[in-house]
């Protein structure tokens, strides 16, 4: 097998098994897939003790806003009344107003940060070290986990607007967010090795030969990411002559006939 470590930049994130003769678009395809497949659990890592801490999330449109506000504008969470955690809820205040503050029980809490901490394990960039390949049967067993504790804690399930229900659910809305500028779909996804970038159409023989215990450093990155880093050269602060021509009155001028 052929052994790939995989990175971002110069940030190592994981480990993962092919062959030589593997075709480039599936070996960029599933090398995505875990890449974003990671990225979801992450996310559901930070999110679900924002739920062991402080419940479910509020509607949005209550979030942010105080209780007299709240009662001002009659607004009530029927969400709230439906996703009662097991064994009971201990109120904690959400601060930020993001989420209702009927937390589950300190036994239902240990639940979910016990499963988290497992999931972040299956997925941590410290496999890198240990020399564990991670595959997308991982991703998926960290995602059945999360989900799994998620169940028992609130088998009434979560209101369809909690962002822990929606990346479980795949309908996760993360534009303008940061999380966003991470993810690389299959599409505009492209993998180096050694300043090349490697072509779709073509086998992973046809850059590294046909020696099966081969072990590269790969890169992940988008399309679009190269063509971002020269499009200053054609920014108007970065021509040298600009600043020249602007002290010689030399700018907005119009030739021909007036």
């Amino acid at each position: 097998m052929v052994q790939l470590h995989v990175k971002r930049g110069d940030e190592s994130l994981f480990l993962f098994n092919t062959t030589v003769d593997t075709p480039l678009e599936t070996l960029i395809q599933q090398i995505t897939a875990i890449y974003n497949g990671r990225l979801k659990v992450e996310r559901l890592c930070s999110e679900i003790p924002e739920l062991a801490d402080h419940g479910i999330s509020l509607p949005p449109n209550m979030q942010g806003l105080t209780e007299e506000q709240i009662e001002e504008l009659n607004l009530r969470d029927e969400w709230g009344e439906k996703c009662i955690p097991s064994g009971g809820s201990v109120f904690r205040k959400d601060e930020i107003g993001r989420r209702n503050g009927q937390a589950p029980n300190d036994k239902m809490k240990e639940v979910l940060m016990r499963t988290v901490e497992a999931a972040t394990a299956l997925i941590s960039k410290k496999q890198v070290q240990a020399n564990v390949c991670v595959t997308v049967e991982m991703i998926k067993e960290a995602l059945d986990q999360l989900r799994g504790a998620v169940m028992i804690v609130y088998p009434m399930g979560l209101p369809p607007h909690d962002p822990i229900r929606m990346e479980l659910e795949d309908k996760e809305d993360l534009s303008e967010t940061q999380a966003s500028l991470q993810v690389i779909t299959d599409d505009e996804c492209q993998l180096w090795w050694a300043a090349k970038e490697m072509q779709r159409g073509k086998k992973l023989q046809d850059y590294i030969g046909r020696n099966e215990k081969t072990k590269l450093v790969v890169k992940i990155q988008k399309k679009l990411e190269e063509a971002d880093d020269d499009r200053y050269l054609d920014s108007e602060w970065s021509d040298r002559q600009a600043l020249k021509r602007q002290f010689q009155g030399l700018t907005n001028i119009k030739w021909g006939p007036r």
